[in-house]
């Protein structure tokens, strides 16, 4: 079994910054691809931005230039830095792993989500 735990939500100011972690544990042999999805009120869920086990990203239009996603390999860890927020942003962001176990060779998970609310 692999559990993802996300942190670093809550409330913040429009134009503040605000970093989410998540970290994955478990029967892990490779995670090949983390991310980050939001859903908000009223909205089908939408991904915000991916980075894979080399390192390539991909952005959401929408957050380019203002989010930025990293990882620690070592650590098993996701991170997602949010700059220059907006009251859109407002959303539960979820993180997702794409990941290798000794059962298969590649299956979804995602945490419970973390509360992401940005005040005008």
């Amino acid at each position: 079994q692999v559990q993802l735990v996300e942190s670093g939500g809550g409330l913040v100011q429009a134009g503040g910054s605000l970093r989410l972690s998540c970290a994955a544990s478990g029967h892990i042999f490779r995670i090949i691809t983390m991310g980050w999805y939001r859903q908000a009120p009223g909205k089908q869920r939408e991904l915000v931005a991916t980075i894979t086990s080399g390192g390539s990203t991909n952005y959401a239009d929408s957050v380019k230039g203002r989010f930025t996603i990293s990882r620690d390999n070592a650590k098993n860890t996701v991170y997602l830095q949010m700059n220059s927020l907006k009251p859109e942003d407002t959303a539960v962001y979820y993180c997702n792993a794409h990941v290798v176990t000794i059962a298969t060779m590649g299956e979804d998970y995602w945490g419970q989500g973390t509360q992401v609310t940005v005040s005008s």
